[in-house]
């Protein structure tokens, strides 16, 4: 099957896919999608153990969600309504990847923030490069709350304490650092990462048959269950109110979505939200 943001290879049990989607790797409603019709044809696919997920782009894993995301209202519309009962369209990619019957590995070499962290902690293996890769949750400094499962993944995986300040800081977390909070695996030098990650995934799809399923059922994701509707509710709360809306209109225009502004965008969303803030 064609995919317009996502390349996709298959290499002895193990299925890379690239995120390509120009100029900054934006999680829009086409890659949700894209990523739901590649995913659930895989859990019929016994041939395939691990899926790994890099970029195209070095220097951006998935930005975050794209903030013009409603000019594809009609695709959201379909992502809404196939979305299982009880996860909203962002949390419904989260749950897919966790859900998968294959073990799932995140080749982080660049930046994850907003709804690319999510997706980084809906996986089950990540690992970054030590000098290059970085992860945040950005969305407080758009006025809002992560609404696309980041708050019980990460609560889940480094803990309540540390999920609150990863969310209320918005501050970019190095790998070293995301490493030591549990957020990914383990950080890998730059130079070593694409190998270490390929003889990850090699070690895993050679294992004997039924292995891979066996320690899956055996060490199942959470089931957040009703937390993701709350999560949802706080988001929706948000996320409509005319702050909201102005910080990201500002953001846009001060060059969020731009490479340039992506490389330090905490700095153009403080400075976006000190100026409209304060005009309030």
């Amino acid at each position: 099957m064609p995919f317009s943001t996502l390349h996709t290879s298959t290499d002895d049990g193990v299925l890379t896919v690239v995120f390509d989607n120009p100029p900054v790797n934006v999680l829009g409603a086409t890659t949700m999608r894209e990523l739901r019709d590649l995913l659930l044809p895989l859990r019929e696919d016994p041939s395939v153990q691990v899926i790994v997920f890099e970029s195209a782009n070095p220097e951006f894993f998935l930005a975050h969600v794209d903030m013009n995301i409603l000019d594809q209202r009609d695709v959201l519309e379909e992502l809404a309504a196939a979305a299982p009962e009880g996860v909203n369209v962002f949390q419904a990619v989260g749950e897919l990847l966790r859900h998968q019957p294959q073990v799932s590995i995140v080749k982080l070499a660049g930046k994850a923030r907003g709804g690319g962290a999510e997706f980084v902690a809906a996986a089950d293996l990540a690992f970054a490069a030590t000098e290059t890769a970085g992860l945040g949750q950005v969305e407080a400094l758009m006025g809002i709350t992560p609404g696309g499962g980041a708050t019980q993944y990460l609560r889940d995986r480094v803990g309540r304490n540390r999920a609150l300040e990863i969310v209320l800081t918005g501050e970019l977390f190095d790998a070293p650092t995301a490493a030591a909070y549990g957020w990914i695996n383990r950080a890998v030098p730059a130079a070593q990462l694409d190998e270490y990650v390929a003889e990850v995934a090699r070690t895993i799809a050679a294992l004997a048959p039924g292995v891979v399923a066996a320690a899956k059922r055996a060490l199942p994701p959470t089931d957040f269950g009703s937390a993701l509707v709350v999560e949802d509710e706080a988001w929706a709360s948000l996320v409509g109110l005319p702050a909201a809306q102005q910080l990201m209109a500002a953001a846009l225009e001060a060059g969020a979505q731009t490479p340039e502004g992506e490389r330090d965008i905490e700095t153009v969303l403080r400075k976006v939200s000190a100026s409209v803030l304060n005009g309030q």
